[in-house]
């Protein structure tokens, strides 16, 4: 074993006995500590005395991205790396009738773990830091350890040992997840091919270290769009005033706008003038696509390559064998079927919506085109809710200030699940605005984890709505429970001099849903880091979150989370019923873009190659006779296609 390697395990043992850390310098559940922030500075300082290398850039469940460094992040992942290296060598030296459970199976399920929550600090502060250099560094740590996971996945010598005692030793005296571990390890090897021939071995961890290089570069491009446009305020005509107010001015006095949701959401759905809206959507339908084209049809190529060289007919057959739905066939039977049952209703809604349209440009002498277009669809899904439902969303969102909404939702997940959260006041985190809560179970006061909520945009920051697990619960080497970890991302409107941030209902249930895998990471009692958490099927996934989105539109719920941000008074009876009953609203055309995402992912994964540009275009035109804007290509900046979802959309059905 190298020094470094031999002196970071040291290092670990001596502060084991101080403060209860496994090698990783993790917090477990039976710590009883009262303060994270002074043991997460302590065991800081120890390290520092202690080690030769430079301090990880997290300890015992709590981050503190402000002190990093790029060059801390670019230390730590050479020195994880050449640490687990090294532990893998040992296993894979064993003599193939020596291995037990211990020496392999335990040892493996230990390494995960501990990849998992030592890697995090380094490849996380790419979607939050504030500093650009930290968010590169932390991109390139990345793509450092994801090719040294496809190494370790592609050892034949690891492989043989698990599969020697499956055979040897056998299952006789494992538990359930134990026996579930030693099976999806020899699974996952077979699906690395470690089976076939060494030629076949190679290719395949080539295209794996290409994808994942591929799939760090389309998002980190995303990331670090930064897509404006300028406005008169005429151009922004039906927009609120308050909106208006707290946009920038740029070029010649104009009013500069982002591709982030409170800026693209907001003019999608309430501005007006077409041609505005047809900018906006332009705008947001052609980021990153002159980068990120390439890399998608690369991907999809290369997903096809290795699904050749593994024996399966297409990349789609290949991931749907782990997969609830099992295979492409059951995937588009369940899209076609649901698409067919939702045309009528899909005929009705557009109906209603051309009458509008047709209205609307009689009564603003706008040009009628007969048509609905695709810049179209978002502001007149809001105008049947508004005038078919009465239900405004301007009105609405008055009564949920996002301190509210964030109260009430944690009042009503802790009643739900017997849980209790505390806010760490003095907890370090990567950005002011960003907020750490501890969870404790409100019964036993066991500790199980901590969140982050990151609420709000910025430049560089990950664009979308997710949650990132930190840290996974699960039993750890030294045999105590570390506890959960996850960071929560969202984009909502900032809160301004004049309001707080308020949010709409649709961001109410946005809020919810992602807080659902909060919930989900934080609550699991799994042993191995490798079923923790949200680590199940990826058909299943979305699931839990789907179903707790059901209490945004009850009334109980809603007066929890709702109080007026002048008078303080709760969303009124009416508006709940209104609300209630506009949620069918769109049912048709929303779902349907969703088939839309689905169809077109289970497409170029069965196909295996695809120009993405027309083929999408296509199927917009298929399932909804909607004409998508010439010269743009969502694909590529759909973010799903290249973060774990390929082949897997459908789950959000």
């Amino acid at each position: 074993m190298p020094a470094s390697a031999v002196i970071t395990l040291r290092c670990a043992a001596v502060l084991s006995k101080v403060v209860r850390v496994c090698p990783s310098g993790i917090i477990f559940s039976s710590a009883r500590n009262g303060n994270g922030a002074s043991l997460n500075r302590y065991i800081y300082k120890r390290l520092l005395t202690i080690s030769t290398m430079p301090a990880p850039p997290r300890i015992s469940g709590m981050y503190d991205f402000r002190k990093v460094t790029p060059e801390d992040i670019e230390k730590q992942t050479d020195a994880l790396i050449l640490a687990q290296r090294a532990a893998y060598d040992s296993i894979g030296l064993l003599p193939l009738d020596k291995v037990t459970y211990e020496n392999v199976i335990k040892q493996l399920a230990d390494l995960m773990a501990e990849r998992t929550t030592m890697g995090s600090p380094l490849d996380f502060p790419q979607h939050a830091a504030t500093d650009k250099a930290v968010r590169e560094a932390s991109s390139t740590a990345e793509q450092k350890l994801e090719e040294f996971d496809v190494e370790m996945s592609m050892r034949k010598d690891i492989f043989d040992r698990v599969v020697a005692f499956s055979e040897n030793v056998g299952m006789e005296g494992l538990n359930d997840e134990q026996k579930r571990l030693v099976d999806k390890l020899i699974l996952h090897g077979k699906r690395n091919g470690l089976h076939l021939s060494e030629e076949i071995q190679s290719e395949v961890k080539k295209i794996k270290k290409r994808m994942s290089e591929l799939s760090i570069k389309f998002q980190r491009n995303l990331n670090e769009d930064n897509t404006k446009l300028f406005f008169t305020k005429e151009e922004l005509a039906g927009m609120p005033d308050d909106f208006i107010n707290e946009l920038c001015q740029g070029e010649d006095g104009k009013l500069e706008v982002t591709m982030k949701y409170p800026h693209l959401f907001p003019i999608t759905k309430k501005c007006r003038v077409p041609d505005t809206r047809r900018l906006m959507v332009t705008a947001s339908q052609s980021k990153c696509m002159e980068e990120n084209t390439p890399i998608l049809e690369e991907l999809i190529s290369l997903r096809q390559k290795q699904a050749d060289l593994l024996n399966y007919k297409n990349h789609a057959a290949y991931v749907l064998e782990e997969r609830m739905a099992n295979n492409p066939e059951n995937v588009a039977q369940f899209l076609s079927g649901l698409a067919e049952k939702l045309q009528h209703l899909w005929k009705q809604e557009k109906s209603d919506m051309l009458n509008l349209k047709k209205e609307e440009c009689e009564k603003c002498n706008y040009e009628y085109s007969g048509k609905l277009d695709f810049w179209d669809f978002r502001y007149y899904m809001n105008q049947v809710e508004e005038k078919m439902y009465a239900v405004d969303q301007n009105e609405v969102r008055q009564y949920f200030p996002l301190e509210k909404v964030t109260s009430g939702l944690l009042h009503i997940y802790q009643t739900l699940l017997g849980l209790h959260f505390t806010q760490e006041s003095d907890a370090d985190t990567w950005h002011e605005d960003v907020k750490l809560y501890r969870v404790n179970d409100s019964k036993t006061g066991e500790h199980l984890g901590y969140f982050y909520l990151d609420l709000y945009p910025r430049d560089g920051k990950f664009g979308h709505a997710a949650v990132f697990p930190l840290q996974p619960s699960c039993v750890a080497a030294n045999g105590d429970r570390q506890v959960a970890v996850c960071a929560m991302m969202c984009n909502f409107t900032k809160p301004t001099k004049d309001k707080p941030a308020l949010l709409d209902h649709s961001e109410v249930e946005t809020y919810f849903h992602e807080f659902g895998h909060v919930m989900h990471h934080i609550c699991s009692r799994a042993t191995f880091s490798m079923f923790a958490g949200t680590r199940v099927e990826r058909d299943f996934l979305e699931a839990p979150s789907q179903m707790l989105e059901n209490w945004v539109w009850e009334k109980e719920p809603l007066s929890l989370m709702s109080g007026h941000y002048q008078t303080s008074a709760t969303l009124p009876d009416e508006i709940v019923e209104k609300l209630a009953k506009s949620r069918k609203a769109n049912a048709g055309g929303f779902n349907l873009r969703q088939i839309i995402l689905a169809t077109f992912d289970q497409t170029i994964h069965t196909r295996g190659q695809a120009d993405t540009k027309s083929l999408f275009a296509q199927t917009y035109r298929d399932i909804m006779d909607i004409e998508p804007i010439p010269n743009t290509n969502m694909p590529a900046n759909f973010g799903h296609l290249a973060g774990g979802y390929d082949a897997q959309y459908y789950g959000y059905m």
